[in-house]
């Protein structure tokens, strides 16, 4: 049985967990702007709890395609504000932090107890990550990435996709063991510096991460693999977020995150009760 321990409790993905997307940022590539108020967030993150999500996952830096830089004093600035509205009213919700620098995960672990550092650059980006992580003594969310937001999706290659993606998360998480930290979670990045044929065969071959043993976290919701496959725009893509969810599910995943819990949360009980049928 996978777990990690959430301020000395045991989570086990012996039933798949949601992860429900807050982006407080003015530009994310779905829901960008919509989450800058004190009301908006609060409700936002109401909505992700009251549909039956285990996580509410908050990112104020946008990580979409060519996506502009945010330094370090505004990302902190927009989650320092965000996280005091939100701790105060569910002091009890389990939160995880989108960023990749050490100092907004310190800052946001000690001060605003926040439970999950979700590192989409999987400690590329900032040499004192993984140390900081280690210190904190939270579950860390090691994410693959090609190059970075700005330039990720110019001309991805790999010489072996799988092996290449595999060879990167052994060797992030031998750095990880070595600095003491503990309770990682994978995520092989979809989007992220992959071509659309890259992230199908991505979530075609998800089982061959299983060899990690560790809980594997999956995010397609409304992205470019879906709806530009289909000709649509990603507020159009919840059907196809749902038909991925499921090929997700059955192939290993533990953890959806997603913009539309109510029905990720579906999905998992009906892909629980196939499974158990």
């Amino acid at each position: 049985m996978q777990t990690v321990n959430i301020k000395g409790q045991l989570i086990d993905f012996d039933t798949p967990k949601v992860m429900g997307i807050l982006n407080i940022t003015p530009d994310s590539f779905f829901d960008g702007g919509k989450y800058q108020l004190q009301a908006d967030i609060e409700r936002r993150c109401e909505e992700i709890l009251e549909q039956g999500a285990d996580i509410v996952d908050i990112g104020a830096y946008s990580s979409r395609p060519g996506a502009f830089h945010v330094d370090a004093a505004e990302e902190e600035r927009r989650l320092r504000q965000s996280l005091e509205w939100i701790r105060k009213k569910y002091p009890d919700a389990v939160l995880s932090v989108d960023t990749f620098r050490a100092n907004i995960s310190k800052i946001v672990v000690e001060e605003y107890e926040a439970d999950i550092i979700n590192d989409i650059s999987g400690g590329m980006m900032d040499a004192e990550m993984f140390p900081t992580i280690a210190l904190l003594g939270v579950p860390y969310i090691l994410m693959h990435m090609q190059g970075t937001p700005q330039n990720m999706q110019h001309n991805p290659v790999y010489k072996n996709l799988i092996g290449d993606i595999s060879l990167f998360f052994a060797e992030q998480l031998k750095k990880l063991s070595q600095y003491g930290a503990k309770d990682v979670i994978l995520d092989v990045g979809f989007g992220f510096g992959k071509t659309l044929e890259h992230n199908y065969e991505l979530l075609r071959e998800l089982k061959q991460f299983e060899l990690f043993k560790l809980p594997l976290l999956v995010g397609i919701s409304r992205k470019s693999m879906i709806y530009k496959l289909l000709d649509i725009e990603a507020k159009d893509a919840l059907n196809g977020t749902t038909a991925l969810n499921t090929i997700a599910l059955m192939n290993g995943a533990n953890i959806l995150r997603v913009h539309d819990v109510k029905e990720a949360v579906e999905c998992i009980n009906l892909v629980r009760q196939l499974k158990n049928a």
